[in-house]
């Protein structure tokens, strides 16, 4: 009655807070879950974190056993390379490694179980701890099913999905922000550049709509854009990440270095990785 899962971090190319239309892509960046089930209560930790906010988590287990188990309880430990409060999805990730393993602690055959229903259970989780204000099944089914996701966040819809070979640079001043406290009316506000980049994002230019996106988003948001501006000659695209504070670049590597350069001059911390396709998996 153990088990353990991982699922990618994923960064922004279309925002839902402004119209509820939302698009993301995975990147490699891990959060892992380990579930041991047991007992009737249900607790939860985060390695690293003396005081975590673990209602997430356990809120996960809580729904997987209520649905597919007997309700028991267990203990969700979780540890991540993503850094909280970034907007790089890491609730997301955690939610989704959380059911994955839940799901193998009880023996749930995986064809009984798509990937898309396994992400909705992880986002009416965020939404029962009130760690989200769309939902985000955008971040959720790009951080579960891997690569580029299209969603209406309104539904649980999972519009389009594609798949993008993408370097990826990701800057992560040490500022923190949370999702659930982003001001949606000012981002409400935005939603005309951001329905541009949303048709540009279901035409399969996710680069160029990410651009678009992280500007209006770093208006609506109060973030400055010359990180953004230090990208747009190099990146093939550049956004605001989620609600911030990370900022993540696409491209070619060689492309990107440059870009790397500048971010690393600022506080925080700059760095390279690589577009994700295959999604969260169970490993043991």
């Amino acid at each position: 009655m153990e088990a353990t899962a991982t699922a990618p971090a994923a960064g922004t190319i279309i925002n839902a807070l402004a119209t509820g239309t939302g698009a993301a892509f995975a990147i490699e960046e891990y959060t892992t879950a380990t579930v041991r089930l047991g007992g009737s209560t249900v607790t939860g930790e985060v390695a690293g974190e003396d005081d975590p906010d673990t209602t997430l988590i356990e809120r996960c287990l809580e729904r997987v056993t209520a649905r597919f188990g007997d309700g028991q309880g267990g203990h969700v430990r979780t540890e991540s390379e993503v850094p909280m409060a970034a907007g790089l999805k890491s609730s997301s990730a955690a939610a989704n490694a959380t059911v994955l393993a839940t799901l193998a602690a009880l023996g749930v055959d995986r064809e009984r179980v798509s990937r898309e229903t396994a992400a909705r259970i992880g986002v009416a989780a965020a939404r029962d701890a009130g760690v989200t204000i769309t939902g985000a099944f955008d971040d959720a089914s790009a951080s579960m099913l891997g690569g580029v996701t299209v969603t209406d966040n309104a539904e649980d819809a999972l519009l389009a999905r594609a798949e993008r070979s993408w370097d990826v640079l990701v800057w992560t001043p040490p500022e923190r922000a949370y999702s659930a406290a982003a001001d949606g009316e000012r981002c409400r506000r935005v939603a005309g550049p951001v329905e541009t980049a949303t048709e540009l994002a279901r035409e399969g230019a996710f680069a160029r709509a990410m651009t678009v996106n992280g500007l209006a988003y770093c208006a609506a948001l109060e973030y400055p854009t010359e990180p953004l501006v230090e990208a747009m000659d190099e990146a093939a695209g550049v956004s605001l990440s989620g609600t911030g504070p990370s900022v993540t670049a696409v491209g070619d590597r060689a492309a990107l270095e440059p870009v790397a350069e500048r971010w690393r001059a600022r506080p925080g911390r700059a760095w390279l990785t690589e577009t994700q396709t295959a999604g969260a998996e169970v490993v043991a």
